[in-house]
Parts: structure tokens; sequence; C-alpha cells
């Protein structure tokens, strides 16, 4: 028989569908003996527990594992049958497990924090070592994972909706013990995979535009000297800072959607990546001086094909989750179909109409696709000189952290215990925040430039601090640790949006409540048809994996354009419009994006619960120790509802009766 074989992957499973009949004519005998001579050791009321622990460990028993004699060797020496000895084995795997953790993601930050100004080119090789990488191989050869699945459940997304509510948090703590042996995978699959995404990270770190470099149809420069714009955070942002300026920005905004579009397709020249010395007309796409290659720059979907070929390595060792989109549906525990229903909610809202109604008034002029991006009353740009006095230095908002935290709602007890354990250090380009388990050290990367902190650096530093805040509470909460966290980056995201969107009131410049909310909602609206490109391309991929770069290319714009036309065309024009496309998370972060949107909705349900005074203190400790739980439970135990659109929905509503 002819069998083709395209990868190490395939080998394996040809080898394994051979063997297995081998291995069963054995393991079935033998895990009917153990069954029975476990129950008679350990008595009827652990008989449920030992045919569950033993299918799990036979499920990923492989025969360079051993024979019969070798497994059932195992199971008698490592099977914990009675209460005490459970507990002991919990204990001490727990204490393992987090303490390896921590060091790890310790080792990787220091790995991927770049060196400053200039940065080097070991940096780039650094960031794709990955010092836990063969920890979970590891830990099925050593037959570590086989003692944990043997005497721990593994649960599924359906068990943990359906009995979670009735759950200990001991047991939590057990179904995240078992979630990292759920496959057995060799580690250069996940190799691949995080070789992909620090390729993609590199490549969208490195994709700045020279706007002091673009010209207009009239060969001039409209964007002032030295300006820089990272594709596409700055890019995004310059938008918004061009609506303080009039007709010059419109014109301004103009020329950075159509760099954005050609970012997008591809079309852009590889050329002008962050090089001053070739003038730019994105209209036009001609370079001056004239004979620069023109070549476009491809890299974009050259780095998302790789992060796909890398997911699909590990397909065949998932069984239970055999693609991208499966596994994430398990990370994120909701559905796919749920998610899709969750962000159409917000897109097809009639609420979408009437907020663009509520801009155009504001503009005077019909919307354009960039307004997608409309900054509301109470930006911060204007504020960049008094930032800047305030924190020259990463230093000056480390001191300023607790009059911050209790502004914004914390006691002054607790304002200071939180600032006496985060770090605050400055960071080359965006901020970030980095904790570890046993959470021994806390770090807030803040932006400062060459005269210190800007308005839009302030607005990254307070978000940042969100999460060092909610990782605080999180590792102060009682035993287990590993129940400790959020269900996922959508959770985290929501109560640091909670600090972030008190920006302006901590720099005594509040902005009207209800602008506050009308950007979010416009935001969240934006937000959802980006996680619904992302949803779309990568079935898309699945749907056709021998693709080229230049056909995913078109399929990305197809997708987006569809969503565009369906969703936003009849507000803001352009039929086909390609700038839902134009987030980096949709290369980087492998059907991430629908995240953020969630993110919004988490943070309104919250806030919808919090007092008349809408201060954070109390109501952020109290989600932030809830633990990892799934949404909808940690959703009902922080609001009293599952997790839904309602609540962002309804107060836009009320914002646009106060506009009105």
């Amino acid at each position: 028989m002819e069998v083709p074989l395209r990868s190490l992957a395939g080998v394996l499973i040809l080898l394994g569908s051979l063997v297995l009949p081998l291995r069963a004519s054995w393991m079935d005998s033998s895990m009917g003996l153990l069954q029975g001579e476990l129950t008679a050791r350990y008595g009827p009321d652990q008989r449920l527990r030992i045919q569950r622990g033993l299918a799990q460990a036979a499920r990923f028993w492989r025969p360079g594992d051993g024979g019969a004699g070798e497994f059932e060797g195992f199971v008698r020496a490592q099977f914990a049958g009675r209460p005490a000895d459970l507990d002991r084995l919990f204990e001490r795997l727990e204490q393992v497990m987090a303490s390896l953790e921590g060091q790890l993601l310790g080792l990787g930050r220091g790995l991927r924090e770049p060196a400053e100004d200039p940065p080097l080119p070991v940096d780039a090789l650094l960031a794709t070592l990955e010092p836990g990488i063969h920890v979970p191989e590891d830990a099925f050869r050593d037959k570590l994972a086989f003692a944990v699945l043997l005497n721990f459940p593994l649960t599924t997304v359906q068990e943990r909706v359906r009995d979670g509510g009735s759950w200990t948090r001991r047991q939590w703590a057990e179904a995240w013990l078992t979630e990292r042996f759920a496959r057995r995978a060799p580690a250069q699959a996940d190799q691949a995979g995080a070789e992909a995404a620090a390729a993609a990270e590199r490549t969208i770190a490195g994709l700045t535009i020279r706007a002091d470099h673009l010209l207009d149809a009239r060969g001039r420069h409209p964007f002032p000297p030295g300006l820089r714009l990272l594709a596409h955070w700055d890019l995004r942002d310059e938008i918004r800072a061009q609506y303080r300026e009039g007709p010059a920005g419109l014109a301004r905004q103009r020329e950075l959607q159509k760099v954005l579009e050609r970012l997008v397709t591809q079309t852009i020249p590889a050329v002008v990546i962050d090089n001053p010395g070739v003038d730019w007309d994105p209209a036009s796409n001609a370079l001056q001086p004239a004979g620069q290659d023109a070549a476009p720059d491809e890299t974009r979907y050259r780095m998302l094909l790789r992060t796909f070929q890398a997911a699909r390595e590990l397909d065949p060792y998932c069984p239970l989750a055999p693609t991208r989109m499966a596994r994430v549906d398990q990370e994120r525990q909701l559905s796919e179909a749920r998610v899709r229903a969750l962000l159409e909610a917000v897109c097809g809202s009639p609420l979408a109409a009437r907020t663009a109604r509520c801009i155009r008034g504001r503009l005077g002029r019909a919307l354009e696709p960039f307004d997608i991006w409309y900054a509301f009353p109470g930006e911060a740009g204007r504020l960049d000189d008094q930032v800047r006095r305030r924190y020259p230095t990463a230093n000056a908002y480390a001191q300023d952290l607790p009059n911050l935290l209790r502004a914004l709602g914390f006691t002054p007890e607790k304002a200071a215990w939180l600032a006496g354990r985060i770090q605050v250090a400055p960071a080359r380009g965006s901020g970030y925040a980095l904790g570890a388990r046993p959470w021994a050290d806390l770090r807030v990367r803040v932006p400062i430039g060459p005269g210190g902190m800007d308005a839009r650096g302030f607005h990254i530093a307070v978000h940042e601090t969100g999460h060092a805040a909610a990782l605080c509470f999180a590792r102060d909460q009682a035993e287990p640790p590993l129940a400790a966290g959020a269900p996922r980056a959508a959770f985290a995201e929501a109560l640091a949006w909670m600090f972030q969107a008190r920006d302006l009131e901590l720099l005594g410049q509040p902005r009207p409540a209800a602008a506050t909310v009308l950007e979010a909602f416009w935001s969240t609206w934006e937000m959802a048809g980006s996680a619904l490109v992302d949803l779309d391309v990568w079935h898309w991929l699945y749907q056709h994996p021998g693709a080229s770069a230049a056909e995913l290319e078109a399929a990305v714009a197809a997708a987006a354009g569809a969503l565009w036309n369906r969703y936003y065309a009849p507000l803001l024009g352009q039929k086909d419009c390609v700038l839902l496309a134009c987030r980096s998370h949709l290369v980087t972060d492998g059907l991430g994006l629908p995240d953020y949107p969630l993110s919004r909705m988490i943070a309104f349900q919250i806030r919808r619960g919090l007092g008349p005074d809408g201060r954070l203190g109390d109501a952020f400790e109290r989600c932030a120790r809830l633990g990892r739980l799934t949404p909808d439970l940690w959703m009902t135990r922080a609001t009293g509802s599952p997790l839904g659109p309602e609540a962002l929905l309804e107060a836009t509503e009320a914002a646009l009766q106060a506009v009105r």
C-alpha cells in the first residue's frame, strides 16, 4: 500500500496506526487487571476515579514507554488511592509546577527583553529560544505526565461548563494541573510554533513607516520631520490625533488610510519600510528618487503562513482538538459559534448607525473609512507637555503609583500595598506587564521618550498597571495557586481596560461620561469586525493548506471586504475596504483578536455593578481574585449574569440619549 507522507507527523501517525492493535491486545488486559486490583485495595468508592485515571494514562502510553509489565508496575507504584496520599501528591506537584513555570517565565522574559536602543542583532536570536519547550515532552518521557493523568481528572470544556459551578478551588486547580498534559507532541512541533511566533513579532516590530517621507498628490511632505509610525498601532493613533488639526488633518488621515490599505494588500514597496532615504506617495505608489526598487513587501502573509504551518504540525497530536480553531475554543472555553454570536451582536447593532450619526454631526461631513477610529472629545494628545513634566522618568511614575491607585478608588493601605509590589522600568517602544509564578517579581515597563512620558505613554502605562494590579491580587488569593489568574486574555484585558479608561481623569482632565461610553462602543464595533476577519481567515487557511502568500493576501482582502460591505460600508462608505484586516494581531496572535472586543463586554458588565461613585477598588480586587473559571461562571460570580454584550449596549443607548 502506498501512503503519501508529507511530514514527520505523517510518519508518526502511520506508525501509530500499525502498532496500536498490538498494544491494545495487552493494554485492555492490563487495565482490567489493574482496575480490579486497585478497587480491591482502595475500596469501591475509588472505582470511578481508578477507571478514569487508567483510561487517561493509557490514552497517551506508547510502545516506547514500555510493555504490559512496565505499565502495570508504574500504575501500582504511582496511583495515590488514599485521600491523604492524594493530598500530599497534589501539594507536591503544585509546588513544583508553580516554581518551575515561574522560573521558565522569568527566563523567557529575560530572553525577549531586547537591549535598549539600538537593539542588537543577537536579540532576534535570543527571542526564538524557548526555555521550557522540552518540558512537556520530557514529562511524558520520564513519566511525570502519566503520574498526573493517573491521579487527577483531565476535564473537557463541556465538563467545566456543566459541573464547574459546584467545584471547589482545589478541583479547579486539578483541572489546570492536568491541562498541561492534554496532548503529547514532540518538542520540535512546539518549537516550530515558537519560532513562527518570534518571527512574526520581529516582522511587526520592524514594520515602521517614515511618515515624514510620505508625499501627497502635490509632492509635499504633509507630516513633520522625524515622525516614525509603527503599523498598525501608531498609524491608527496618528489618525485619531489628526482630528484636532482641521482640514489639514483630514488630508493626512486620508493619506494614512491609504498606507494601511497598502499594508493589508501587500502593495507597499519593501524599500519604504523604515527608510529615510525614500519618499513615497501611498496613493500612486510612486517612489522618489526614481530608480528605487518598488518590489512589494510580502512579509506579512509569509509570516501568517508560517504560523499556520506550525499549527498544522501540532494537529496530529491533539485528537480532541485537531485544529488551531478547536484548540483556541478549548483555551477560551467558549465555542466559536458563541464568540461569533457575541461579535455579531455588536457589529449588527442599530446603535452603530446612531453613533455614526452622532459622529457625523460633530464632524460636519460624511464619514469615511478611517473614521472607524474616530477620537471622541477628551483625547489626551494636548496633554503631552503636562505629562512629560510630571513623569520625566520611569521612576517618577513609580513614585506616583500610590497616588494614582488611590485616585482609582483603592484605599490608602491597598494602594501602598500594590505600589510596593509593582516594579516599574522604562520600555523601548510599547509598554507591557510581566509576572511569574510564584509571583516574586511583577514588572511594568512604561514608554519613556527622550523628553519623558507623553500622554499616549501614560495611557499605555495605566493599562499595564491594571494588568500588574490584577496579578498582585491573583497571587495573594487563597491557595491553591494553580487556580489563580483569569479565564483567558479577554478577562485580563477587561481589568486592565478599566484602569486605562480613567487615564484622563488621573491627569485631572476627565472626559464626559457619555464620550467614554461611545468611545468604547465605537472601538468595540471596529474590533469585532477585525475579530471576525481573524476567524474567517483561519478557516480559509485550513481549507487551502497549500496556499501561497499571494493567495492568502487575496483571501484576507476578500474576507475583510465582505465583512466591511455587510456592516461598515453603509455607514462609512468605500465598498470592499480592507481596513478590518490592518491589525497586526492578525499576524502575531493566531485567533487572538476576538479577545479584545470580548474584553470590552466584560468590562462593561463589571462597570455596571460599581457603586454610584464608580470607584474601582473593591470590585476590581474581588474580580481579580476569582481565579481561572469558565467565562460564564466567572462573569456570573462577578456580576450576576453570564457573559454578553447587553451591558455595553445598554450603556451606549444611555450615552446616545445623553448627547442628543
